[in-house]
C-alpha cells in the first residue's frame, strides 16, 4: 500500500512541525511544515470553492515561487492534477497546451503576464489566478482567494493510482507531449532519490533549476519535503545569487544541470564561503569529464549523475560520488527496482525488447520500472509506440559495459552517419570541451553531398579570440577523435538553445543551419 502525494506532505508535518520547511527568497518568506501546511490547506478550499473538482487540470505558469510549491500539495490533497508549464514558453506554445490539457485554473505571475494577456480571450472556462500585486482585470488575485478560504484540511479520497500529475515533455524535437504520472510513481521515484543522496532532516536544499521540471521537482524538491529538510527556493537561476545564497542560508545540497554547473564554474568562487555545500546533483543532459573534474576540485563537493527522462519520472541510473573518475562518462548503473536493456533499433516501427545486444554494442535504450508514466495525455498511438511491449523505448542511443553501467550515446535522431560511419555527437563535444577556450558546445550533422552528412560544430567562446584554425588543430592532435569525426565546419554563437532541463535544441541549430546557409563559415550570429 502506497501513500499519497498529499500523505506524504501530512506526515511530514506531523514529524516536524516546527522544522523550517519554505524559504522563498523573492517573497522573503519563511515558513515551518505546520505553518505551510495551513498555506496549502487554504489554497486547496479555495481551488474547491472555485469548482475545481477531482481530476480536474490546474495548472502553473511560474517561476520558481512558493506558491508554486503549494500548488504542488495542495493539487495532491484534493485529486486535482498538477499541470506545471515551462516559463520559458512563447504565448502559442502556452495556449497549446492550455487546449490540450484543458485545466480549470491557471496560476501565473508578472514575468509571464504579457504571454497570458495575448491568449487568455481564447480560453474563457479557464480562471486566471494572478499571484503578484496589480492583478489584471481579467484575472483574480491568488492572495485574496487563499486568504479567505479555510484552513482546516480537505477530506477528498485519494488513491495511489489516482493520476498525480501532466508534465509536457520539453520538445527537443517537435510538439510537446503530456506525461500522465500516478501519485505511487513519484512516492517511489522520492523514496530512491532519498536514498541515493542520503538526505537527512536536516538538509537545506536550494531549488534553482525550474520546479516545473521533474528533474528538480521530484528528484530533489520532493525527498527533501518527504525527509523534512528544508527547501531555498530561487525565482530563477542566476550565478552571482546562487553563490550567495549558499553561503547566506548555508545550503547543503544543489541540483544543476551541466550547463548551469559551468556557469557557476566562470564566478570567483574564492569570494563565497561554499563549504556548506555537501552534494551536487547533475544531470538531464551529460557532463564532460574535464567539467566534472573541475567542480570536484573548485566547490570541494561530491557528485551525483542522473540519467533520466519525464516518462520514468525521471531518474533510472545514478552515478555515484566515487564513480565519477572510475566510470567517467558512464550515467551509472539502474537505480532501485529499474532495469534497462540495449537493444537493436529498427526503422520500421519500436525495437523489439526481447532483440537485446551484448556489452559494449550500441543500440536504443529501453527502460522499465516502477514510475513508469502511465502514458500520454490524448496522445494514444504515441502511448502504445512508447511502450511497445511493456517498456519504455527513450529514444536515446547507449550501450552497457561488462559490469552493467550505461553510456549514453545520443538521441537516435542525433547521430551523424558520415561515409557509412556512425558518429556521436557527444564523443566529439567532449573533446572538445577540454580547449580551454571552448566555454559551451553542440555538435550535429549537416547534409552532405559526398560523404551524407558531415560533422559541424556550434561553439560559444570562452576566449573571444577562439579561432575555427585552432579548433581544427586541437581535434587534429587528440589521440581521441578518429579523422573522420572531425568537425568540418565550426559557428560561432552567443549561445545555445537549450531547453528547461538544459538539453541542447538541436532541431533549432539545423534550422538556423538551413537559414544561414549564405553565412561566412565561423561568423553565424
Amino acid at each position: 500500500m502506497y501513500v499519497t502525494l498529499g500523505e506524504l506532505f501530512a506526515q511530514t508535518v506531523r514529524k516536524f512541525p516546527k522544522r523550517e520547511a519554505i524559504v522563498d527568497i523573492r517573497r522573503n518568506l519563511r515558513l515551518t511544515y505546520e505553518q505551510w501546511d495551513t498555506e496549502v490547506n487554504k489554497l486547496a478550499n479555495a481551488l474547491l470553492a472555485s469548482g475545481v473538482q477531482k481530476g480536474d487540470r490546474v495548472s502553473t505558469f511560474l517561476f520558481n515561487t512558493s506558491e508554486l510549491a503549494t500548488a504542488f500539495f495542495a493539487c495532491a490533497k484534493i485529486g486535482a492534477i498538477f499541470n506545471p508549464l515551462n516559463f520559458r514558453l512563447k504565448a502559442q506554445e502556452v495556449a497549446y497546451i492550455l487546449e490540450d490539457a484543458k485545466p480549470k485554473v491557471v496560476l501565473f505571475e508578472k514575468m509571464v503576464q504579457p504571454h497570458v494577456a495575448s491568449i487568455q480571450a481564447d480560453f474563457p472556462h479557464i480562471s486566471f489566478w494572478y499571484i503578484n500585486e496589480d492583478t489584471p482585470t481579467y484575472a483574480v488575485n491568488y492572495h485574496e482567494r487563499v486568504k479567505i478560504a479555510p484552513s482546516i484540511s480537505p477530506q477528498i479520497q485519494v488513491s495511489e493510482n489516482d493520476i498525480y500529475a501532466i508534465m509536457y515533455t520539453s520538445g527537443t524535437t517537435g510538439k510537446p507531449k503530456g506525461v500522465m504520472h500516478r501519485h505511487r510513481d513519484m512516492v517511489e521515484q522520492s523514496l530512491i532519490c532519498h536514498s541515493i543522496m542520503r538526505i537527512r532532516e536536516t538538509e537545506r536544499g536550494l531549488v534553482t533549476a525550474p520546479m516545473f521540471h521533474c528533474a528538480e521537482l521530484h528528484c530533489c524538491f520532493l525527498p527533501r519535503v518527504h525527509a523534512g529538510a528544508t527547501n531555498i527556493i530561487l525565482h530563477h537561476f542566476d550565478p552571482k545569487e546562487v553563490l550567495e545564497v549558499i553561503e547566506q542560508e548555508k545550503v547543503t545540497i544543489l541540483f544543476a544541470a551541466p550547463t548551469m554547473w559551468n556557469m557557476l564554474l566562470q564566478e570567483r568562487l574564492e569570494d563565497y564561503d561554499l563549504s556548506s555545500l555537501r552534494v551536487g546533483l547533475y544531470g538531464a543532459a551529460p557532463m564532460a569529464p574535464v567539467l566534472v573534474k573541475e567542480c570536484k576540485e573548485r566547490l570541494g563537493i561530491d557528485l551525483i549523475q542522473a540519467y533520466g527522462m519525464t516518462e520514468m519520472g525521471p531518474a533510472v541510473t545514478f552515478l555515484l560520488e566515487d564513480e565519477q573518475f572510475t566510470k567517467a562518462g558512464s550515467a551509472g548503473r539502474p537505480c532501485l527496482n529499474h532495469e534497462i536493456r540495449i537493444v537493436r533499433p529498427r526503422e520500421d516501427g519500436p525495437s523489439d525488447p526481447d532483440d537485446v545486444l551484448p556489452p559494449g554494442e550500441v543500440g536504443e535504450i529501453l527502460v522499465k520500472g516502477p514510475c513508469m508514466m502511465v502514458g500520454y495525455y490524448n496522445r494514444e498511438e504515441a502511448t502504445t509506440k512508447a511502450m511497445y511491449k511493456g517498456w519504455y523505448h527513450s529514444g536515446d542511443l547507449g550501450y552497457m559495459d561488462e559490469d552493467g553501467y550505461l553510456y549514453v550515446a545520443d538521441r537516435v535522431d542525433d547521430m551523424v552517419i558520415s561515409g557509412g560511419e556512425n558518429i556521436y555527437p557527444r564523443e566529439v563535444e567532449d573533446v572538445l570541451y577540454e580547449h580551454k577556450g571552448v566555454l559551451d558546445v553542440a555538435v550535429l550533422g549537416e547534409p552532405d553531398e559526398k560523404w551524407g552528412e558531415k560533422v559541424i560544430a556550434f561553439v560559444v567562446k570562452k576566449d573571444p579570440n577562439l579561432t575555427t584554425e585552432e579548433l581544427e588543430e586541437f581535434c587534429k592532435n587528440s589521440d581521441k577523435l578518429a579523422a573522420y569525426k572531425r568537425p568540418r565546419a565550426y559557428y560561432f554563437v552567443d549561445s545555445l538553445p537549450r531547453n528547461a532541463s538544459g538539453k541542447i535544441q538541436k532541431f533549432l541549430l539545423r534550422q538556423r543551419v538551413r537559414e544561414a546557409a549564405n553565412i561566412i563559415e565561423g561568423e553565424l550570429r
